[in-house]
């Protein structure tokens, strides 16, 4: 579990393949990685990645990454140096700075429009019709693995506004566009119209089976 909250940037260090899965290791602050236990969960664009392997102190770590992932992701389109997100999983007592993310990335949307002013970037965002109904505006929604709030929602996508603070501690001052990001669904959102959705289609169907009985 996370918070949405980046911690820090990484750098690709090296990439290998091995058979099915291919090895990410990362190039991490020191200071991030303290007190690390092998296994340990790390969201790395968002995505949950177990560690296999690390050194805290020279300040790398491994992830094994498995073929849907890569495929699902943005993960796949990583070249030695490129620079990702990162988030240690929520600890007891942690604050809970932005909102509850599970790192199980549900699409990709693409970067269609990006504007850069003095103080803030503006972004237009463009995915799969089927998500937009469980996204709204204002709400919660991690992009990248990083909490914001989305700003208008339209039948193509969502904008989001990044002040600089995000822009200096994340990666998404580096994005253009055409570029694919990591989209992760307020759970609490997806979980609420879900649920309507399925009580009002149960509801439709016991209408009709009884209209259908008294005929």
């Amino acid at each position: 579990m996370f918070t949405g909250i980046v911690q820090t940037t990484a750098q690709v260090r090296e990439i290998r393949d091995e058979g099915l899965l291919r090895r990410l290791t990362l190039t991490v602050p020191p200071a991030n990685l303290q007190a690390l236990e092998r296994g340990a969960s790390i969201a790395i664009n968002g995505v949950c990645l177990t560690a296999t392997e690390f050194d805290s102190n020279a300040g790398w770590v491994c992830f094994d990454v498995i073929a849907e992932t890569l495929d699902k992701t943005n993960l796949g389109k990583l070249v030695v140096g490129s620079r990702v997100n990162l988030e240690r999983s929520l600890s007891f007592g942690s604050e809970l700075g932005g909102h509850i993310v599970s790192g199980h990335i549900q699409t990709t949307a693409t970067l269609t429009e990006v504007k850069r002013e003095q103080h803030k970037v503006s972004m237009q965002l463009q995915l799969d019709p089927g998500f937009l109904p469980y996204i709204l505006a204002k709400g919660f929604i991690a992009v990248e693995g990083c909490s914001l709030t989305v700003g208008e929602v339209t039948d193509r996508g969502f904008s989001l506004y990044l002040i600089p603070e995000t822009l200096a501690v994340t990666t998404l001052g580096d994005k253009q566009e055409g570029d694919a990001v990591n989209i992760e669904l307020d759970q609490q959102t997806l979980t609420i119209i879900k649920t309507v959705e399925r009580v009002m289609a149960q509801r439709f169907n016991s209408d009709v089976t009884k209209t259908g009985n008294a005929q």
